[in-house]
């Protein structure tokens, strides 16, 4: 059930980052990220009423609050660099941030066997070479190579900490919606502090008929991103942290095949032998 339900929080990972990199390129970054949490914490809000989730509160629940004041910062950082770069070049570079996770699980005592061990090379080095990264280029790639590098350790962070902050399906319904919360406080805050500075906090010629006509796929955003968690969370609380979190960063795959098919990028050469690549590394991982 690990190698599951982390493929599952890859492919809701993907299509959450590829859904956030195209509105990014009609609404200001800020905004799709406070949009996009607030429909999320609503909906979280609604589940744990009604499950009795507040039933589960208690200390665990500060790792929920560190992930949901990162997540915001490393959101904002990722969705700038698709927005500035092709989202084949920004999201496999994201994929480093499994680095985190792995490390915490490497010290709390996790050995992975030889073939994991080789499962989880491979496949890091199958999510790179997906997005046929361009480490060379005018300024603004190198700007959205650093901001993606940032909000990948932030990605690994939120990671490591969501899986810490509950131990039942009911309490991860309340470490979500706490998390989400603490998303909507920050990003609001940083939205705020930027329309002060003079930046829009609403789309250009659009205004509030853009964030309408926009809000499905901004809640589909905000979902995603919370069912991916969760399923991350299982995924972690069932299995070896190292593989579930190897196999849970597969998701530059996804968002570079969604590119592929809905933006028309084509694939470079390097891109499908990547995904070949990738593939392969979670076979190993299944067999380990």
């Amino acid at each position: 059930m690990t190698a599951v339900f982390a493929l599952a929080t890859s492919l809701l990972w993907g299509l959450a980052d590829f859904g956030g990199g195209l509105l990014t390129r009609r609404i200001p970054a800020l905004t799709v990220v406070v949009v996009s949490q607030t429909v999320a914490a609503a909906v979280l809000g609604t589940l744990v009423m009604a499950t009795g989730g507040w039933s589960e509160a208690g200390p665990q629940l500060w790792f929920a609050v560190a992930a949901g004041v990162v997540g915001p910062a490393a959101m904002l950082c990722f969705y700038r660099a698709l927005a500035l770069g092709p989202m084949g070049v920004v999201s496999p570079l994201g994929s480093v941030g499994v680095a985190v996770p792995v490390g915490v699980g490497l010290l709390i005592g996790e050995r992975p066997g030889l073939l994991q061990v080789a499962g989880i090379a491979v496949a890091v080095a199958g999510v790179v070479l997906a997005g046929g990264p361009q480490l060379r280029g005018a300024p603004v790639q190198r700007q959205a190579i650093v901001l993606t590098l940032v909000a990948a350790f932030g990605f690994g962070a939120v990671m490591a900490l969501i899986a810490e902050a509950s131990s039942t399906l009911t309490g991860l319904f309340l470490a979500l919606f706490v998390q989400r919360v603490a998303n909507v406080v920050v990003g609001g805050a940083a939205l705020y502090v930027s329309v002060r500075r003079g930046a829009p906090a609403l789309p250009e010629g659009g205004g509030w008929r853009l964030i309408r006509s926009s809000l499905l796929a901004l809640a589909f955003v905000g979902l995603a991103d919370v069912a991916a968690n969760g399923m991350y969370s299982l995924a972690a609380q069932r299995g070896p942290v190292t593989v579930a979190a190897v196999l849970a960063s597969l998701y530059p795959v996804i968002t570079s095949l969604a590119a592929r098919g809905f933006l028309k990028e084509r694939l470079r050469a390097v891109q499908a032998a990547g995904a070949g690549l990738a593939l392969f590394g979670t076979l190993l991982l299944a067999a380990g």
